[in-house]
């Protein structure tokens, strides 16, 4: 057997040993936590507080776009930057679903106490990585025209989507090496750090909007350019912390050689994740392209709902991929009860959260949709109504977060096949019916939206009610409950 193989089936052959019940491995730097003891609760509430940090500034991005394109370029060109979204969220997915998929592998070995299978993995991750990054910008920078064209983007506004769709595409490399390291980190159970470098490149991104496009006048293109050269900052800042900080990034010659096991394994579990981000955003795709046969005013008006739904989706999103480290870790240390637990307390905290955002929408509505456009007093009526109606079905939206973070941190890669399958069922079968009633007409647009939400989320709890995740690990031992 070849060390890589040996070092693959230490874990398997483990079995309970003295690391698990450590709080800290010296060899995941500082601020690593051990998520298999202690407050399940406490965990996940502090693991996604810097994550909710991290991912408001993240949305920062595209808030700054789209704010800084609406007032001082217009609102042809803010339609014509939210008509990449979904394309863009397509390219972006095919490389991020795999840093999903290895920080999963990662959080079971370090929940196991498997130490060699943690460095062999980190050391895969960058050839997994590279690859689908460099092939991804590639094919999206070829097939920006065609996609488009498929979206049915209206002619004066095809130029500028085409700029904007070609540069940021081209930054996709910067977007993956940082998600692959900053989904390392979370496995390992330290979500400060990767929080630290983003905030430092969301202020960035903002001074480079304002000088490309106010003081040097490059428009769509310089909104691009400044997304590009901001993700490429925090890429290049977490890698260099990483290897400097963290023991386990210190790697030998011998284990960056290729395994073909572990590159196996970050493909077999990152692939599904990636095509279930890559079915989500076909499916916006095709809702983009009904939003587009209805004007310039409702593209527009949709870009910002779209915008303030994204912010909306970040608490959702933290505790996804806190609970995500959670129920990797503890799955891998044999800990179903665990995870149980787990589930019960994100559930909680996403029907309370959800309860809070309707009065904002139904009260604040208006103020929030005027950020982005202060001179068009038809998409701001309209965009203000739409996330009225939105907002009663975000509980459906955060639930289903919560079982898609323990489901894909258990290891049930079918499940990110059936997720995906059913939200893009949802999306191309509501949005033509109901857009087609003439007493909804484009209302139906956002009605879909919450229709997706509720749908796809009974799907996600049917399938963690299944059970089928507590044989998912990778020791492959069966944890009765």
């Amino acid at each position: 057997m070849s060390q890589e193989r040996e070092n693959i089936a230490a874990f398997e052959d483990r079995g309970d040993t003295d690391k698990r019940e450590e709080k800290t491995r010296p060899g995941a730097g500082r601020n690593a936590t051990n998520m298999t003891e202690g407050s399940p609760a406490k965990h996940i509430l502090k693991f996604a507080l810097p994550l909710l940090i991290g991912n408001l500034f993240q949305q920062l991005y595209n808030m700054v776009d789209s704010i800084v394109v609406g007032n001082y370029v217009g609102a042809d060109a803010l339609a014509a930057v939210g008509t990449c979204g979904s394309s863009n969220f397509l390219f972006f997915s095919l490389s991020s679903g795999l840093a999903v998929g290895i920080g999963v592998i990662v959080s079971q070995y370090f929940g196991a106490g498997n130490e060699k299978g943690v460095r062999a993995t980190i050391a895969n991750s960058f050839y997994v990585l590279a690859a689908a990054a460099l092939s991804v910008s590639l094919i999206g920078y070829l097939a920006a025209p065609a996609l488009l064209h498929l979206l049915d983007v209206p002619e004066n506004l095809f130029h500028d989507s085409l700029m904007y769709m070609r540069t940021t595409v081209l930054g996709i490399i910067g977007i993956a090496m940082y998600n692959g390291i900053s989904a390392i980190l979370r496995a390992l159970g330290d979500s400060r750090t990767p929080l630290y470098f983003l905030v430092v490149s969301s202020l960035l991104n903002v001074g480079l909007d304002l000088t490309f496009v106010l003081w040097l006048h490059l428009d769509v293109f310089g909104v691009g350019l400044a997304t590009v050269i901001s993700q490429a900052v925090s890429a290049v800042t977490c890698i260099l912390y990483a290897c400097v900080k963290i023991p386990y990034f210190r790697l030998t010659r011998e284990e960056l050689k290729p395994h073909k096991n572990i590159i196996g394994k970050s493909f077999r579990l990152g692939v599904p994740l990636a095509l279930q981000s890559s079915m989500i955003a076909v499916s916006c795709m095709a809702l983009q392209g009904v939003v587009n046969g209805f004007g310039d005013t409702v593209m527009a008006a949709y870009t910002i709902t779209s915008r303030v739904e994204q912010l909306i989706q970040q608490p959702y999103t933290s505790l996804s991929n806190a609970i995500t480290t959670y129920s990797g870790q503890n799955i891998g240390a044999g800990k179903v009860d665990r995870v149980r637990k787990g589930f019960r307390q994100g559930m909680l905290i996403v029907f309370l959260f959800s309860l809070a955002m309707i009065p904002v929408m139904y009260l604040g509505g208006n103020a929030i949709v005027s950020l982005f456009v202060k001179d068009d007093p038809e998409v701001i009526r309209m965009a203000a109504k739409a996330l009225r109606i939105t907002s009663l079905c975000y509980f459906g939206l955060g639930m289903i977060y919560v079982p898609r973070g323990l489901l894909n941190g258990c290891g049930d890669a079918a499940f990110s096949m059936i997720n995906g399958i059913s939200e893009v069922a949802c999306r191309l079968i509501y949005a033509p019916l109901l857009t087609k009633i003439p007493a909804i007409g484009f209302w139906g647009i956002w009605i879909t939206a919450g229709a997706t939400w509720v749908t796809t989320a009974v799907v996600c709890v049917l399938r963690y009610a299944q059970g089928v995740w507590k044989y998912k690990g990778l020791m492959q031992k069966k944890q009765e409950a």
